[in-house]
C-alpha cells in the first residue's frame, strides 16, 4: 500500500469515528427529547410531585437543583480561584506542586458514589448537618473542585507571558499584575470553565442521594427567611434534586404516570445541562470579543 492510499484509509477510519460519536450523541440526545419534550408543559413544571397519584411536577426538585448549585459554587470558586492562581502564578515547579496536581487528578477520578458517601459519613453523620442541602453543597464542592481549577490554572496560564511583563515593567506589583492583567484577560476562560463545571454539577445524583436526601418537604416560596423550616432558602432542609428525582421515579415510583414523569424531568435535565453548555460558549466568545475589541 502506498503512501497515498494508506493517507486515505487513516482518512477514513478517522471519519468514521468522528460520525459514530456524534452519531451516539444524537441518537441519545434526540430519543431523550423526542420521547420527553411532549410530557413537558407549564403545569409539569410550576407544579409539586406526586407520590401516589398521577399529575405531579417537577417544581421543587428543579428549584432545589438550581439553589445546590448556587450555594456549591459559592463555595467552591473561591476556593478554586486561590488555587488556580497559586498554580498558575506562584507554584514552583518542584515536588511539593507535582503533589498538589497529582492531589487533584486523583480527587477528579473519585466517583461520585464515593464522594457522596464520604459526605454521608463526615458532614450528615460526623457533623450532625442531616440530610440537607448545605451537607449536599458541600460534598460537591469536593466532586467539582478539580475540574473547576484545572479550569482556572489553564485559562490564566493560555495569557501570554508578554502581558505579565509589560505589568511588572511598569511598575506594577506581582499581585496587581495578576488582578489587573492576567485575570481580567483570563475571565473568558474562567467563565466558561465555572458554566461547564455548573452543567456537570446540575446533573449530579449519586452524590446526592446519600447528602441532600431523597425527599423534598414542603416549603413556602413566600417565606423569604432563610433560618425559618418552611422557608425555600432555607439550606438545612433536605432536597431532593431533579436527577435523583428521576432516579428515584425509575427505581420506587408508583405513580401511574411514572414513566411520562421519568421522561419529562429527563428532558427537562439534558435541556439545561445543554444550555449551560452552549451558554459557556456564547458567553465565553462575548467576553473575550468585548474584552480584546475582536470582531
Amino acid at each position: 500500500m502506498n503512501s497515498k492510499a494508506a493517507n486515505n484509509v487513516a482518512t477514513g477510519v478517522i471519519y468514521a469515528l468522528v460520525v459514530a460519536v456524534v452519531g451516539i450523541l444524537v441518537f441519545l440526545l434526540g430519543y431523550i427529547l423526542i420521547t420527553g419534550v411532549p410530557h413537558v408543559s407549564f403545569h409539569f413544571l410550576t407544579s409539586a410531585a406526586e407520590s401516589f397519584k398521577s399529575g405531579g411536577g417537577i417544581r421543587d426538585q428543579l428549584f432545589n437543583s438550581l439553589y445546590l448549585l448556587v450555594l456549591t459554587l459559592l463555595i467552591s470558586f473561591p476556593i478554586a480561584l486561590g488555587s488556580g492562581i497559586y498554580l498558575s502564578e506562584y507554584a514552583p515547579n518542584n515536588w511539593f506542586t507535582n503533589i498538589i496536581r497529582t492531589a487533584i487528578e486523583v480527587l477528579s477520578s473519585l466517583p461520585s458514589v464515593v464522594v457522596g458517601l464520604f459526605g454521608y459519613l463526615l458532614f450528615v453523620i460526623k457533623f450532625n448537618l442531616g440530610f440537607s442541602i448545605l451537607a449536599g453543597a458541600i460534598a460537591l464542592t469536593f466532586f467539582n473542585l478539580p475540574l473547576l481549577t484545572r479550569s482556572i490554572e489553564e485559562s490564566l496560564e493560555d495569557v501570554p507571558d508578554l502581558q505579565r511583563e509589560a505589568g511588572l515593567s511598569l511598575g506594577l506589583s506581582r499581585w496587581k499584575t495578576i488582578t489587573g492583567i492576567v485575570f481580567p484577560a483570563a475571565l473568558p476562560g474562567i467563565l466558561t470553565g465555572i458554566i461547564l463545571s455548573a452543567g456537570r454539577v446540575f446533573g449530579e445524583a449519586a452524590a446526592l442521594i446519600y447528602t441532600a436526601g431523597q425527599s423534598a418537604p414542603m416549603v413556602s416560596y413566600s417565606n423569604w427567611n432563610p433560618f425559618s423550616p418552611a422557608s425555600f432558602l432555607n439550606p438545612m432542609r433536605p432536597a431532593e434534586t431533579l436527577a435523583v428525582h428521576i432516579w428515584k421515579v425509575n427505581t420506587e415510583g408508583v405513580t401511574p404516570d411514572a414513566l411520562q414523569i421519568s421522561s419529562g424531568a429527563s428532558a427537562v435535565l439534558i435541556v439545561v445541562i445543554l444550555l449551560f453548555n452552549l451558554g459557556a460558549r456564547f458567553l465565553g466568545n462575548w467576553v473575550y470579543k468585548r474584552m480584546t475589541a475582536a470582531k
